[in-house]
């Protein structure tokens, strides 16, 4: 169902693309949107046991479009290193495949939201006060990931 990478020699483990995933700050959620147009937008997330989630308002062009038509990726660039006298770049990414949904329930929710400000604020204190404080105008979304794949530069990858 998925395409295998052409350059398999470049290819990320899976520990390495959760590696990136879990260091990560920000990543492009693409779906379909209106008119069936492509749409890409940054966003912070945070990944844990094979699914990622985000926080949103509770409408929108990403929201409406997810609730359309499901099916999603979602890209992280690690690295990206231009080498001028090589006419290359030193990449390495990760391209996440899944279906995406609200989170309904509140305890799900809950715990999503507090592993996202766990993610972005660890040392915080108040991270429940916060959550309570923005529960009911927030939303969460959940990625079940299908198919997760990784890149980097063949320079990189025979540094191996």
């Amino acid at each position: 169902m998925f395409r295998e990478l052409r350059r398999n020699k470049q290819y990320l483990t899976n520990e390495e693309c959760i590696a990136i995933l879990n260091n990560a700050t920000s990543g492009v959620l693409a779906v379909l949107g209106d008119e069936d147009y492509p749409y890409a937008v940054p966003l912070s997330f945070v990944y844990d046991d094979n699914k990622i989630y985000f926080h949103c308002a509770k409408s929108g062009h990403k929201l409406e479009a997810i609730q359309k038509y499901d099916k999603v990726s979602f890209c992280i660039i690690d690295k990206d290193e231009i080498i001028p006298q090589e006419y290359t770049t030193y990449f390495r990414s990760v391209i996440v495949f899944g279906k995406a949904h609200v989170i309904e329930n509140e305890a799900d929710k809950r715990k999503a939201l507090g592993i996202l400000a766990k993610k972005y604020s660890p040392k915080e204190v108040g991270i429940d006060q916060e959550i309570d404080r923005f529960f009911e105008s927030v939303c969460m979304v959940q990625i079940d990931i299908d198919h997760m794949t990784g890149k980097e530069a063949k320079e990189l990858a025979m540094k191996k």
